[in-house]
């Protein structure tokens, strides 16, 4: 046997040795990778939340929106149905709309959008007339507080107003468009003091409006927009200079007719 020949047996025996390290090495990690698995998918999302994220509003703070949801501390991933918690939050009067957001496997968040106020009806609580806040939806949804002020046109002519009510249908076109005009052009929602609807003898409802700066009252169909009252606006200002003025102009049919009321003698 030539001298730099081994025998198969010493060569063999370290490849075999390297071989068993290996298998011993991929079973030890595949032991750890199947217990991460089992963690991670089989216990951790049982366990109750480690972070739950809440984005409050004005008016309800983070544990009156974790119990409205029904999450406690023993809420985790798998105990929680997101749908019927964004239901739940959802319903309560302050809430426009909700977000709610698992994030696998131990977070959740909750994000909430407030309901804004579009205008104002008056409504008798006990004794006294109070300010209460309609959303752009016609969701009668807030008591102002006292000795505030909104700053919100007032819709008068609404039948016994109740948190939580909703304006009929052919109203809320109404609240839609004063919300718009809201946050583009605000100047011109403060120029009127007061909405009031008349409904029509057999279907429909007029809109009374009370600017702020003149007595004389303007009659618009059921529509409001911009375009509307800057043409209002401009009418008012014109007959300002007159001495005898209209009590009511009326604007239903685009033109602009009145009737002066004649003096007494």
């Amino acid at each position: 046997m030539n001298k730099y020949e081994y025998p198969d047996d010493m060569i063999k025996k370290p490849a075999r040795k390297l071989e068993k390290g290996i298998k011993r090495l991929l079973i030890i990690a595949a032991v750890i990778f199947a217990a991460q698995l089992i963690w991670l998918f089989g216990v951790s999302p049982f366990i109750p939340f480690s972070t739950i994220e809440v984005h409050s509003i004005p008016g309800l703070n983070r544990s009156e929106i974790l119990y409205i949801g029904g999450i406690d501390e023993n809420s985790s991933f798998f105990s929680v149905n997101a749908k019927e918690i964004q239901r739940k939050i959802s319903s309560h009067v302050l809430v426009e709309s909700a977000i709610i957001l698992k994030r696998f496997p131990d977070k959740l968040s909750i994000f909430l959008t407030p309901r804004e106020a579009a205008a104002v009806t008056l409504a008798n609580i006990g004794s006294k007339q109070v300010p209460m806040y309609i959303d752009r939806h016609g969701v009668f949804f807030k008591i102002a507080h006292e000795h505030e002020t909104p700053e919100y046109p007032v819709i008068s002519g609404i039948e016994n107003p109740q948190l939580n009510m909703r304006l009929p249908g052919a109203l809320v076109p109404l609240v839609e468009n004063l919300s718009q005009i809201a946050s583009t052009s605000p100047e011109l929602l403060s120029a009127i003091s007061e909405i009031r609807i008349e409904r029509k003898a057999w279907d429909g409802f007029d809109l009374v409006l009370f600017p702020v700066h003149s007595s004389i009252r303007v009659r618009v169909e059921n529509s409001l927009t911009e375009d509307v009252i800057r043409y209002m606006l401009l009418i008012l200002n014109v007959f300002e200079s007159e001495n005898r003025k209209p009590i009511e102009i009326d604007f239903r049919s685009g033109m602009g007719s009145y009737t002066i009321k004649e003096q007494s003698s």
